[in-house]
C-alpha cells in the first residue's frame, strides 16, 4: 500500500511539472518560419525546451534556426551536441562544414566533408565543396574529377574542372568535359564561353566562330570578342579579325595579345604602317609601368653592395623603359660621390632639374643638386 501511495505521488508530481511547462505553439512557430524570423524562432524554441535536452529533433530545429539567423556559434554548439548524441549523420556533418566555411575556417570544413566521403564515397556535393576549399590544383582536379564522374552534366563542376584542366594545359580533356555538359544544356552561355579559348587551343577555329558569333548576339563580352577574332585570324579572315580587335580598342579593352594579333593581321593585309604601329603598341603594352622603378630598386641594392658600375647600368636600363626623375637623381649622386666622374654627374643632375615630374616635395633635392652643380662647374 505504501508503494502505491509513492507511485501515485510521483505521477502527480510529473503531471504537475508537465502542466507548468509551456506548450509549443505550432502556429506561432510556423509564422516565424514563413516570415524567415529565424532568430525569434530559435529564442522561442529555447524558451520551450530545457537547455540540457538530449532530444535530437529539438536540437536540430534550434540549430537550424540559429544557422539561418546567422547565430553561427550557437548553431555549431547545437550541431556538435547532435553529433555527439548521434554521430555520423551526413546532414549534420554538412551543416558543421557549412558553418565553419562561413566563419572562414575551411580547414575544419574540409575535415567534416572528408568524414562525409568516408561514410558515402558517392556523395557528389561533398566532392564539389572539397574542390572549392582546396588551394592545391592537383587536389582540386582530383575532387572535381570524382564529382564530374558522379554527375557529368552538372554545369558548375564541368566549368571548374575544364578551367583547372586548362591551367594544366590539358585542353582535350577540358574540351570533352564542357561538350558533355553543353550537350545536356545547350542554352548555357557560360559553358559555351568557357569552351572558346580551349577550342582555339585545339585548332577548332570554325567551331569557335560559330559558337562565338551566337554569343556575340547576346553580349559583346571582351573575352568572347578576342577569342572569335583570334579564330578568324587563323582562318585567314584578317579583315574580320581586325574589325573585332578594333571593337575592343573602342571600348579600351585591348591587351598585349589582341594588339599583337592586330599587328599580325595588318601585316597579312600588307598594311605595313598599321602593322608597325600596332607592333609598337604591343611592346608598350607588354612593359610594366613599374619597370623603371624595379631597375631603380636593383640599382640601389648594387650601391649598397658597393657595385657602382652595376648600379649605373641598372639605373640606365630603367631609363630605357621610362624617363624617371629618381633615376636621374640617383645617377647624378652615383657619378658625383661614388665614381667621381664630374662630367657625367653634371649631365644627370641637369637632366634631373629639367624633369617635368618635379614638384614641391622635391624642393630639398633640387636645392642640393643646384649646390652640387655650382661646385662641379668651378
Amino acid at each position: 500500500m505504501k508503494n502505491l501511495y509513492i507511485s501515485l505521488f510521483l505521477l502527480l508530481i510529473t503531471a504537475f511539472c508537465k502542466a507548468q511547462q509551456p506548450q509549443l505553439d505550432r502556429e506561432k512557430l510556423l509564422e516565424f518560419y514563413q516570415n524567415q524570423r529565424y532568430a525569434e524562432a530559435a529564442t522561442y524554441l529555447s524558451s520551450i525546451y530545457p537547455s540540457e535536452t538530449n532530444d535530437v529533433k529539438i536540437l536540430g530545429q534550434i540549430a537550424y534556426c540559429n544557422m539561418m539567423a546567422g547565430q553561427l556559434v550557437d548553431a555549431e554548439k547545437n550541431y556538435h551536441r547532435i553529433n555527439e548524441l548521434q554521430p555520423k549523420q551526413i546532414s549534420v556533418l554538412f551543416s558543421l562544414a557549412n558553418i565553419n566555411s562561413r566563419r572562414g575556417n575551411n580547414k575544419n570544413a574540409i575535415v567534416y566533408l572528408q568524414e562525409i566521403i568516408a561514410l558515402d564515397s558517392t556523395n557528389f556535393s561533398a566532392f564539389k565543396r572539397l574542390a572549392d576549399y582546396t588551394d592545391s590544383l592537383t587536389l582540386k582536379v582530383n575532387y572535381l574529377q570524382k564529382a564530374n564522374k558522379l554527375n557529368t552534366t552538372e554545369a558548375d563542376v564541368a566549368y571548374d574542372l575544364a578551367a583547372s584542366y586548362r591551367k594544366l594545359k590539358l585542353f582535350q580533356p577540358a574540351y570533352d568535359v564542357l561538350k558533355i555538359a553543353i550537350g545536356a544544356d545547350s542554352g548555357n552561355l557560360v559553358l559555351q564561353q568557357a569552351l572558346l579559348p580551349i577550342a582555339n587551343q585545339l585548332n577548332k577555329y570554325s567551331e569557335v566562330v560559330n559558337v562565338g558569333e551566337r554569343l556575340l548576339k547576346n553580349s559583346a563580352d571582351a573575352n568572347v570578342v578576342a577569342d572569335v577574332a583570334k579564330a578568324y585570324f587563323f582562318l585567314k579572315n584578317y579583315k574580320k579579325a581586325v574589325s573585332l580587335y578594333q571593337m575592343l580598342e573602342k571600348n579600351d579593352m585591348q591587351t598585349e595579345s589582341t594588339l599583337y594579333f592586330t599587328s599580325l593581321s595588318y601585316r597579312e593585309l600588307k598594311s605595313y604602317d598599321q602593322a608597325a604601329s600596332y607592333a609598337k603598341q604591343t611592346i608598350t603594352e607588354g612593359i610594366s609601368p613599374n619597370t623603371a622603378a624595379y631597375y631603380n630598386l636593383l640599382g640601389g641594392i648594387y650601391e649598397e653592395k658597393q657595385l657602382f658600375t652595376a648600379a649605373s647600368k641598372a639605373y640606365k636600363k630603367g631609363l630605357e623603359y621610362q624617363t624617371n626623375k629618381n633615376s636621374y637623381y640617383r645617377l647624378g649622386l652615383l657619378y658625383d660621390l661614388k665614381l667621381k666622374q664630374a662630367k657625367s654627374a653634371l649631365t644627370y643632375y641637369n637632366l634631373y632639374l629639367k624633369s617635368k615630374e618635379l614638384d614641391q616635395d622635391d624642393a630639398p633635392q633640387i636645392a642640393y643638386v643646384k649646390a652640387r652643380l655650382s661646385v662641379l662647374k668651378r
